[in-house]
């Protein structure tokens, strides 16, 4: 008797374990596959910050292929990239004026339109992969459209803003996009 009490505590012991194990492993982070990021610097004294979504190439064709040339693009993964700054800035020859703005790019081959868009809070760009997203691509709500010229680069498989002297860069996959500041 004695014996078949110890086998069935035994018993409720070990599945007891087994099922806290099993539960306890459902509560493992899960990964992020576009981890949100930012990145600050001093542009000619004002202070920069961007933050965006940071998708992978993952073997795909991004630009001219996930992100078709010639469509508005929400510089980033998931919620629109945001661009901040303290002070005016000079992008590019026009005048940005302090604040935050969402950050648009039009990838082009030969050039890229940099589209700083005065509305907040936005989930990226109707009908951009993926689809279904808000619009905010609304011409009356941009302040600033700059044209630059893109910059070929070794591959750069996470998708990452660089803040330079001279003002930023978005690089990802075999591109670089640099933006002048002043």
């Amino acid at each position: 008797m004695k014996k078949v009490f110890q086998l069935k505590a035994i018993v409720f012991l070990a599945f007891a374990l087994l099922v806290s194990t099993a539960s306890f492993a459902q509560n493992k982070a899960k990964v992020v596959a576009s981890p949100r990021d930012s990145v600050s610097g001093k542009v000619h004294g004002a202070t920069i910050t961007i933050n965006y979504g940071s998708p992978s190439v993952k073997g795909r064709k991004i630009f001219g292929g996930l992100e078709p040339y010639g469509k508005v693009w929400r510089a980033g993964a998931n919620e629109a990239t945001t661009f901040t700054t303290d002070k005016d800035i000079i992008v590019e020859g026009k005048k940005l004026p302090a604040g935050k703005y969402d950050l648009f790019a039009t990838p082009g081959e030969k050039e890229w339109k940099v589209i700083f868009n005065s509305k907040h809070a936005s989930w990226g760009i109707k009908g951009a992969p993926g689809g279904g997203h808000v619009a905010n691509d609304d011409p009356s709500t941009e302040v600033l459209v700059a044209t630059v010229t893109p910059k070929t680069v070794e591959l750069t498989e996470r998708l990452k803003y660089v803040i330079t002297s001279k003002g930023f860069e978005l690089v990802w996959e075999n591109v670089s996009v640099p933006v002048s500041i002043k």
